[in-house]
């Protein structure tokens, strides 16, 4: 399908080369900050959904989410997360509470509001964004979200430490990414490792995925029950992440006020294992909360 992509006008929005790791057919496009700047895609037409990688991913992580969702009849922006993909490098802050804000300005970029939907590490921003600025956000879709404080055993800790700490870092990274499907992997994710390692050797880059390992999850804790728009936690039953994933759902699902679904069998990502699937029920929250292209047309 081919569609037309609109912009407001906004001095600090300029158009970039692909960089590593660039979605194929999208239009990139970068957002200036305060201390650096952010690359990001927009592709179809319609009612804006925002998607946010996890740590140690590229914004073409949504390669398989975003073309259904345009399909679909939506506007998809993908981006990239500080020091990751296209984005800048030597940041002030990496946590998800800096990066809030960075949500917010693209979901204004954009003409927003939109439905938010975040990964992992990208939870939290995501979740920032709709407590601080409800006015933006029609509705938030956490994958595998790390939003509540989880201490790591010392023996994990130790290990994450050994692995991620000499010269092998990056493959270390790729191995333990790879650990992490359980449903099937893309038909292009071997490419995709290979641009993800190509983009984390990069200077500074994982430096800013060091700084982003030793977050501190409890500003965003703190914020799960500020969220007034309605939200849905998909949680892979087989994620490994998470000693127990439909508790982790549960929970925070409970203190955003929102639902949740556990997937059989799915681990830490049901964009790139269940896209379909995803894709399906990411539309139909939307349609529900008066948010779905029908609803645009009117």
């Amino acid at each position: 399908m081919t569609s037309t992509v609109s912009f407001r006008s906004r001095p600090d929005a300029t158009t970039l080369d692909e960089p590593t790791g660039a979605p194929p057919s999208a239009r990139v496009r970068s957002l200036v900050r305060p201390t650096g700047s952010l690359a990001y895609d927009v592709r179809g037409e319609g009612p804006a959904v925002v998607c946010v990688p996890g740590l140690g991913e590229l914004r073409s992580a949504y390669r398989e989410l975003a073309p259904r969702l345009v399909d679909a009849g939506f506007r998809v922006a993908t981006l990239d997360l500080r020091g990751h993909g296209g984005s800048s490098v030597g940041w002030d802050a990496y946590g998800a509470g800096a990066m809030g804000p960075d949500v917010v300005a693209l979901v204004e970029e954009l003409g927003g509001p939109a439905l938010l939907v975040g990964n992992s590490y990208g939870a939290g921003p995501v979740v920032w964004a709709a407590a601080e600025r409800p006015d933006l956000v029609a509705g938030l879709v956490l994958t595998g979200p790390f939003v509540r404080p989880h201490e790591l055993r010392p023996a994990m800790r130790m290990a994450l430490r050994v692995a991620f700490g000499g010269p092998w870092r990056v493959r270390a990274w790729d191995a333990f990414y790879g650990s992490l499907f359980r449903a099937g992997t893309p038909a292009d994710h071997a490419e995709h490792r290979g641009r993800l390692r190509a983009n984390l050797a990069e200077p500074g880059r994982f430096a800013a995925l060091a700084a982003m390992l030793a977050r501190d999850d409890a500003p965003i804790a703190a914020r799960l029950g500020r969220v007034r728009a309605p939200s849905l936690v998909l949680m892979g039953g087989a994620d490994p992440d998470f000693p127990d994933p439909a508790g982790e759902a549960h929970a925070v699902a409970e203190a955003l006020g929102g639902a949740h679904e556990v997937w059989s069998g799915v681990g830490h990502y049901p964009h790139l294992e269940a896209p379909e699937r995803m894709a399906e029920r990411v539309a139909a929250f939307a349609s529900g909360v008066g948010f779905g292209p029908a609803v645009a047309r009117g």
